[in-house]
């Protein structure tokens, strides 16, 4: 039975979406293509496909992630900083991990794999943009490196503890700590 080109367009989006959630929440190496693609009902062998290999797959996951990301948040990016960085260091955010930041989880995998990244270039000068954009000061552009990487190593950390109290701590005291830093108003 041959398919329509709607069909394995349609097939082909359904792996992708599936594929960014469980690299977000699960990690690169931790998702598998076999139960990926057993996950939507099809088989292993079907895979191919539609991708040439899991790196191909990896990086269109990752191109969809932020764009789902920056059409879900567009509040979040687009409001004030304070927005920005409570939205971010949220408990929501810490617990979904599968429909947040893909950069916190899928990072440092991509470094590791041997060559980084194009996608993951694109969405750090676009995140550092906004939030240059958004800081006062003499030096944005340095501060907005410094916010950048404590908003995603609080969330990678937050993650990474057993004890809740331990996670809620450091989101809550980098939270504040860029918030002053920033010189953004407490409400």
């Amino acid at each position: 039975m041959r398919y329509s080109e709607d069909h394995k367009a349609r097939t082909h989006q359904r792996i992708i979406d599936e594929a960014s959630e469980r690299f977000r929440r699960d990690g690169i190496g931790a998702t598998g293509l076999q139960p990926l693609m057993k996950a939507l009902g099809l088989t292993h062998g079907g895979f191919y496909a539609h991708f040439k290999s899991k790196d191909e797959l990896v990086e269109e996951a990752l191109r969809a992630a932020s764009s789902n990301l920056a059409n879900a948040q567009n509040s979040i990016l687009r409001g004030d900083l304070r927005t920005l960085i409570t939205g971010y260091l949220s408990t929501a955010h810490r617990d979904n991990p599968g429909k947040g930041c893909p950069l916190p989880t899928m990072s440092s995998e991509l470094g590791q794999r041997g060559q980084p990244s194009p996608t993951t270039d694109e969405m750090v000068l676009n995140r550092l943009a906004n939030l240059e954009s958004k800081i006062g000061g003499t030096q944005p552009e340095r501060d907005s490196v410094g916010t950048f990487c404590a908003l995603l190593g609080a969330l990678m950390i937050s993650r990474s503890v057993v004890d809740p109290e331990l996670s809620e701590r450091i989101l809550e005291t980098t939270r504040d700590w860029l918030l002053e830093k920033t010189g953004e108003p407490e409400s």
